[in-house]
């Protein structure tokens, strides 16, 4: 169709009359057409400069729609190569559900019972811990300590000597709490001079008089 044969006056009246109809994209869009339509026009109208220096503005509104056209056709390429796609891999295939006995059922004691203890037997028995409390001799910890303390000519001792002779878990337990109670009331120092090293325990000299 030749650009100069449309009707723009025929465009903006049927603008205004279905705008009220059309959403804002669509009305944007139809408005934007319609100003393209029109300035073409005019080019096409105009004197022209002169052929050397004067380009015909019709070959963007031509470039636009055979962009166009050849997005369509990719789309179009795109559907049909998920149709081919679609029919050369099938699909997952949920089997059907099984067909449930009719109702009423009916079942006798035995196999009642039978169907009950496969139940059970599959349910794995659970495993138990005991826990054996075992009492702490905080005190009996605390007096071997003191009476370490007690020695004036040793002003430091290791570890391994307040735990005693052969020494069981209760006792380790022990004697590490006595050995925080003492220290935290001033009775001695606790030291440690490396990781993983053994424990010195210093007595704590006496505080001058003030």
């Amino acid at each position: 169709m030749e650009i100069s044969d449309i009707p723009i006056a025929r465009i903006a009246d049927q603008f205004l009359a279905s705008i009220h109809q059309l959403g804002l994209n669509q009305a944007a869009d139809y408005l934007e057409m319609a100003g393209r339509l029109l300035r073409l026009k005019a080019a096409m109208l105009l004197p022209r400069p002169s052929d050397d220096e004067w380009e015909d503005p019709r070959h963007e509104l031509v470039r636009r729609l055979l962009e166009y056209q050849q997005i369509k056709e990719i789309v179009s390429w795109f559907d049909r190569a998920a149709e081919r796609r679609a029919l050369q891999y099938v699909r997952g295939y949920i089997p059907p559900p099984p067909a449930l006995p009719e109702l009423p059922l009916t079942l006798d004691l035995l196999a009642l019972l039978e169907a009950v203890q496969r139940v059970i037997d599959g349910i794995p028995e659970p495993i138990l811990h005991r826990v054996v409390a075992r009492p702490l001799d905080v005190e009996g910890a605390t007096a071997r300590i003191e009476a370490l303390l007690a020695d004036l000519d040793r002003r430091e001792f290791s570890w391994r000597e307040a735990l005693g002779v052969r020494p069981n878990i209760v006792d380790v337990l022990s004697t590490f709490l006595a050995l925080l109670e003492l220290a935290k009331r001033g009775l001695l120092h606790l030291h440690q001079p490396a990781p993983f090293a053994d424990m010195v325990i210093r007595r704590d000299s006496a505080l001058p008089a003030v």
